[in-house]
């Protein structure tokens, strides 16, 4: 697949990285904008505006499969891909920063007024970090949620504590709760998929899959008591700080907003009916003490500098925060942030490669979701109409892999080894990211 790349960002160069080895990569840009680390990858380069035609002719737009604009500029990005689907009809996918062009941009309303040119993926990745950030903080000590089959399964990930009973225990002895299946253990830096004879130690991370109401009941039997979230504060009022804020209201989680900019604080208070907006500096302890933040189940660090996120993380850590989330826009610097004893850190940019992955993928199987960093993948596999019905214990992976959930029309199960895998089957596969093709493979019938 060709697939031409406008923009030499971060994200740019994530997006090139991801897909190089298996397919066609031309990056057009400024040539000041191209740092080092293109040069370490195996691709293109054109330099230049991707709004400009004879440019777009140049990256040989005309053979191209995919159109991703990426640059830091909204409006850039959007001409750019209405002039590449104008020159060659190529599949668009536009990156935003503003509700406004993702709400206007998007194909179900674009085509009252764009006709046949319109953009056919807009991604906003403030979005998308939001509902992540929203789906780990409801669920109390979660370090990853993630739901499936229209909320009736989940994935979710878990810290084991130094005084929990399953230290010491082998999987098969645990006594997990029906209707839930453990698909990976990362110990240190090794990510796994465990099988029944697997010891658990202390400060492991467990990954589990299952049906929502087993999985609630797997929470509070092993890893907190029925706790729910009942308090949040977030620390910095932009888009992201806003949205969640909103989403908070609606659960009826007493939230607190710290913002450093005072006009920020007065839209804040505008649009939000029972957050209590605070101006002023996330850093500063007197204010951390005086609005009792410490005591707060989760506080959410989520302004656009990983620095200032990592030092307010710390903080509130210190004054006895149960959970602390930060958001860190540099994904080399998520380890750091886990390394010193932040809970949970997410990237907008992970979050935004997911759904790109998914969009250029192969029709019969999706990426629904990338657990620790990108390491390890949930596959939503179609079994075809060819696949020979098969018991799970007689499918040979070729690599490690856990079938976590099966979709059989409107049911959601859970598989053991005697559960059959029937034709139009939907399959839910947890694996390693470097064995997902593999795994994929393993499903396509010719």
């Amino acid at each position: 697949m060709k697939i031409v790349i406008y923009g030499a960002t971060d994200m740019g160069c994530l997006v090139a990285t991801e897909f190089f080895e298996d397919h066609d990569i031309t990056v057009i840009d400024k040539e000041e904008n191209r740092t080092e680390e293109f040069d370490k990858l195996d691709i293109s380069f054109v330099q230049g505006n991707a709004s400009d035609i004879s440019i777009l002719k140049s990256a040989e737009i005309q053979d191209a499969d995919v159109f991703i604009a990426c640059t830091n500029l909204d409006e850039s990005n959007i001409v750019a891909c209405l002039t590449a689907k104008k020159l060659s009809g190529v599949r668009t996918i536009c990156f935003v920063s503003n509700e406004e062009y993702k709400n206007t941009m998007e194909p179900n309303k674009a085509n009252d007024f764009m006709g046949d040119f319109n953009i056919d993926y807009v991604i906003w990745p403030e979005e998308l970090l939001t509902q992540e950030l929203f789906r780990i903080v409801t669920v109390a000590h979660a370090l990853d949620v993630e739901n499936f089959a229209d909320g009736k399964a989940r994935l979710l990930e878990y810290r084991v504590k130094p005084a929990s009973s399953i230290v010491g225990k082998m999987v098969k002895d645990c006594g997990f709760t029906n209707d839930t299946v453990i698909v990976g253990i990362k110990r240190g830096d090794l990510l796994f998929v465990p099988n029944g004879l697997t010891e658990i130690n202390e400060d492991d991370k467990l990954i589990f899959m299952g049906t929502s109401r087993s999985l609630d009941v797997l929470a509070g039997t092993f890893f907190h008591e029925k706790e729910r979230v009942k308090s949040a504060a977030i620390i910095g009022g932009g888009k992201v700080g806003a949205m969640l804020a909103k989403s908070l209201e609606v659960m009826k989680i007493k939230t607190k907003i710290i913002e450093k900019d005072y006009d920020r604080c007065e839209v804040l208070s505008e649009n939000l009916n029972s957050t209590i907006v605070l101006n002023g500096d996330g850093t500063d302890l007197k204010l951390l003490n005086e609005e009792d933040i410490g005591s707060c189940d989760v506080v959410i660090s989520v302004t656009n500098n990983d620095g200032r996120n990592l030092l307010c993380s710390l903080l509130v850590k210190q004054l006895g925060v149960k959970r602390v989330i930060a958001r860190v826009s540099k994904v080399l610097n998520i380890p750091l942030f886990e390394k010193v004893g932040i809970d949970v850190a997410v990237s907008p940019k992970t979050t935004a490669i997911n759904e790109v992955k998914n969009d250029i993928d192969e029709a019969d199987v999706d990426i629904l979701a990338t657990v620790e960093q990108g390491e390890a993948e949930v596959l939503e596999i179609l079994v075809k109409e060819e696949f020979h019905e098969k018991f799970v214990k007689d499918i040979r992976f070729p690599a490690p892999a856990i079938i976590g959930v099966i979709q059989r029309r409107n049911r959601v199960i859970i598989p053991k080894g005697d559960t059959q895998i029937r034709q139009h089957d939907i399959l839910i596969v947890f694996t390693k990211a470097e064995n997902a093709q593999e795994i994929k493979e393993l499903f396509k019938v010719v």
